[in-house]
């Protein structure tokens, strides 16, 4: 066995005693406990961080990872009601609210006329306190009676139910870059933390949209889960 693979098994086991959060050994304990280098010792680390076992902070050290949440790409159910699913208890901060002109992009997915108003609604949802997305939607003009509930208690889809709209269709697109500084503060993200972004256009029961959102997810604390189907050929 390889000398990283020796200390990265010592770590794989030290993680699986510890609870999220908790600091692990610095590369300079992990040189004098194995007697390699800081290059070999930084490579265990780094294979520990590739797997999602633990995170590393800048200047101040090595820490166990919380369980990533898993959520299904296109998945039309609420932060909300995913996190309830889960055990854990979905909170939010409100970031911005209030009445905007649509971009282009807004006009064609809300199937709007370009002249509209539209809705928008940025907040930061947490999930048992940890910051885990920020949610930025473009809400369609004929809902905006939502925006009289507080949001930042209610779940939006449960706002759209009681204006008769079920949420039922999401169409969604994933890509990944790295955090702006406003989301790394945001999401408490190392220097170089990375976003994934996911676009969705959520219609209800009868096919209309009502939202165009951009929900930015903090890569270390999520992964995406996919269902594929087989194609056969016609005959």
């Amino acid at each position: 066995m390889a000398r990283y693979q020796e200390i990265a098994t010592f770590l794989a086991e030290l993680v699986a005693t510890r609870a999220p959060g908790d600091l692990l050994p610095s590369d300079a304990e992990l040189c004098a406990r194995f007697g390699v280098s800081r290059g070999t010792a930084r490579q265990a680390v780094q294979q520990l961080v590739a797997e999602g076992r633990v995170v590393r902070r800048r200047g101040q050290g090595t820490y166990v990872a919380a369980p990533r949440i898993p959520r299904l790409l296109g998945s039309p159910l609420s932060f909300t009601e995913s996190m309830r699913r889960r055990g854990l208890t979905a909170t939010s901060q409100m970031l911005e609210a209030g009445e905007i002109r649509p971009s282009a992009e807004d006009v064609v997915a809300l199937e709007i006329d370009e002249f509209s108003r539209a809705f928008l609604l940025e907040r930061l949802r947490l999930a048992d306190g940890v910051p885990m997305a920020i949610e930025r939607a473009v809400i369609t003009p004929r809902c905006a009676a939502v925006l009289d509930e507080d949001l930042a208690v209610v779940s939006l889809h449960e706002a759209f139910e009681r204006l008769g709209h079920r949420p039922s269709i999401a169409l969604a697109t994933v890509s990944a870059r790295l955090a702006t500084a406003r989301e790394r503060a945001l999401l408490d993200l190392p220097a170089r933390g990375v976003v994934l972004c996911e676009r969705r256009v959520i219609s209800d029961q009868d096919r209309t949209p009502l939202e165009h959102t951009e929900t930015r997810y903090a890569a270390e604390r999520y992964e995406f889960e996919t269902v594929l189907y087989r194609q056969e050929p016609a005959p």
